[in-house]
């Protein structure tokens, strides 16, 4: 497969594009499925799609595998994001740095407008937030705001 066959790459859908997103698509739904399987819905050999997998994972459009877990089931039922913003407008930018020692935290974004980051947090319960939020105000030095989050309808969802 040339590279002008790249589903990242601008221009018009090709049959090969079309078949690297469906591949992309499978496999982000099913990380585990096998290349038979994955053979058959796209309509190629075992071989040649064992090939393409192997050029999307080169060109870094597979960046890995992983497996979802239930944070309920693993008794982190509280989720909630925290956006942040230093105290001091002049202190160092570092706070992904500062803050990346606890695990409570699952993504922390960098964003345009009033807050600096957006973290998202996974906790046991509102006292395990309080005690998060102590921490992260004290590690990075900043101030936070904190939204709740009630009900999750989807998460994760892959881009293709």
């Amino acid at each position: 497969m040339s590279s002008s066959n790249s589903p990242a790459e601008p221009g018009g859908p090709t049959a090969a594009q079309d078949v690297d997103r469906e591949l992309l698509s499978a496999l982000a739904r099913d990380g585990r499925a096998s290349f038979t399987d994955l053979a058959e819905r796209v309509g190629l050999s075992v071989s040649a799609v064992h090939q393409r997998v192997r050029r999307l994972e080169q060109r870094g459009l597979i960046t890995g595998y992983a497996a979802q877990l239930d944070a309920k089931g693993l008794g982190l039922p509280l989720t909630a994001f925290v956006s942040i913003t230093p105290i001091e407008a002049a202190q160092p930018d570092d706070a992904p740095t500062r803050l990346a020692h606890l695990s409570a935290i699952e993504a922390c974004h960098s964003v345009a407008g009033v807050e600096s980051y957006i973290l998202k947090v996974r906790v046991a319960s509102p006292d395990a937030l309080e005690a998060l939020l102590h921490e992260i105000r004290s590690a990075a030095n900043v101030t936070t705001r904190t939204t709740v989050v009630l009900s999750t309808f989807y998460e994760d969802r892959p881009p293709v």
